[in-house]
């Protein structure tokens, strides 16, 4: 296993501490790497999606899938760094309102 420093905010993780700022340390294998990858591709492609939805302003949030797109790719981010992640990491994201 590799230990990896996940930035969820800015899509990427590092396999160095002080390459960039980071949210969570993980210990992955390569293939959970990849589920990162694609993980943070999908949701980066929901969000240009919505860029482009927002500037058509009669359609609400809540009908918007490109938002539900989003939301699910972060929660499934969230549950790979839950599974993986240091104690540190899974204490905070137990605290997240959707953790269950």
């Amino acid at each position: 296993m590799t230990k990896v420093y996940v930035s969820v905010a800015h899509h990427r993780y590092y396999f160095h501490p002080e390459d960039s700022p980071w949210e969570y340390e993980i210990e992955a294998e390569p293939e959970v790497l990849n589920v990162l990858d694609q993980l943070f591709d999908q949701k980066e492609s929901f969000e240009w999606k919505g860029f482009w939805r927002a500037q058509t302003p009669y359609v609400p949030y809540h009908l918007d899938p490109e938002n539900d797109g989003v939301d699910l790719r972060l929660k499934k981010l969230y549950a790979v760094i839950h599974e993986y992640g240091n104690e540190e990491a899974k204490q905070q994201i137990e605290t997240m309102p959707y953790y269950s």
